[in-house]
C-alpha cells in the first residue's frame, strides 16, 4: 500500500489513534522544540573552555509556509 505525504496538525496522540493504522508504525521520533519561534545559536568558547560573546545562529526554528 502506498501511502500520500500528508501533514498532520494536532497533538501527536491524538492524530496516531484517529488517523494512522497500528499496524503501519514501527518507530516514532520526536525532536523537539518545533516552532518555538527562536533562534537558537552556536556559542563559541576559548581553548580553555572560558565562554566568549562570539557566536553563530545555528539554526532558526520557524514554520514558514513555502511557494
Amino acid at each position: 500500500m502506498t501511502y500520500g505525504k500528508r501533514l498532520y496538525f494536532g497533538d501527536n496522540l491524538n492524530i496516531l489513534r484517529e488517523h494512522i493504522a497500528d499496524e503501519s508504525v514501527d518507530l516514532i521520533y520526536l525532536d523537539p522544540p518545533f516552532n518555538s519561534k527562536r533562534d537558537y545559536n552556536l556559542l563559541f568558547k576559548t581553548p580553555k573552555g572560558q565562554e566568549l560573546d562570539a557566536q553563530i545562529t545555528a539554526f532558526e526554528d520557524a514554520w514558514h509556509w513555502g511557494s
